[in-house]
């Protein structure tokens, strides 16, 4: 499909993943990128069918761009590429999390997922003119120090969450949310700060 673009966001002298990294359109199915995802989908299929007996972190090692102390990630879970997801020390994510890290996704210490989190760094034109011609945008997302998402809890592109901050399960964080709060709804608002 990117020989087929042919468009001007597409001649800046800078490769598909610089821009897809610096939030700017980008072409998603450019080799070098499509090559990453290949590559994650293997490590990643291998991580799901392991057990508890297996070198889980050895794996996520090779998957993931950081990954602290004392991290558990239960299967199954998905990403699009894993090197730009950096985790803290004692990050726990629940079953069937989702982060698409089409740009860095920075996740501090002592962080929890409830199950089916769901992280979008990715996310395309809002123009359905610009959106059908293929490209994507990608910004970053930062999840501060002693977080809690609870389960089905979505996070969209260029979000940061504060410190000590607890979002209740089933939200839509769609804006940054303020370090020592609680946080819910759709879209995730503060209801309360933390004392």
């Amino acid at each position: 499909m990117g020989d087929l673009l042919g468009e001007a966001w597409q001649v800046t002298g800078k490769t598909e993943r610089e821009k897809m990294l610096a939030g700017e359109l980008y072409d998603a199915y450019d080799p070098e990128l499509t090559e990453e995802r290949k590559i994650a989908r293997e490590l990643i299929r291998i991580y799901n069918a392991s057990t508890e007996s297996d070198d889980r972190e050895g794996i996520l090692r090779r998957l993931l761009g950081h990954i602290g102390e004392g991290v558990i990630i239960e299967p199954p879970f998905y990403c699009d590429y894993g090197t730009y997801i950096h985790l803290g020390n004692r990050v726990y994510m629940n079953f069937g999390c989702v982060i698409l890290d089409c740009n860095e996704v920075r996740i501090g210490d002592n962080v929890m997922f409830g199950p089916y989190v769901q992280v979008y760094a990715a996310h395309h034109p809002i123009k359905a003119s610009e959106r059908i011609r293929g490209p994507e945008l990608a910004h970053p997302i930062r999840i501060g120090n002693n977080v809690w998402l609870g389960g089905g809890t979505i996070v969209l592109p260029g979000v940061t969450i504060g410190d000590d901050t607890t979002i209740g399960a089933g939200s839509v964080v769609t804006k940054d949310i303020p370090p020592g709060v609680v946080a819910a709804g759709n879209p995730c608002r503060v209801i309360r700060e933390i004392k």
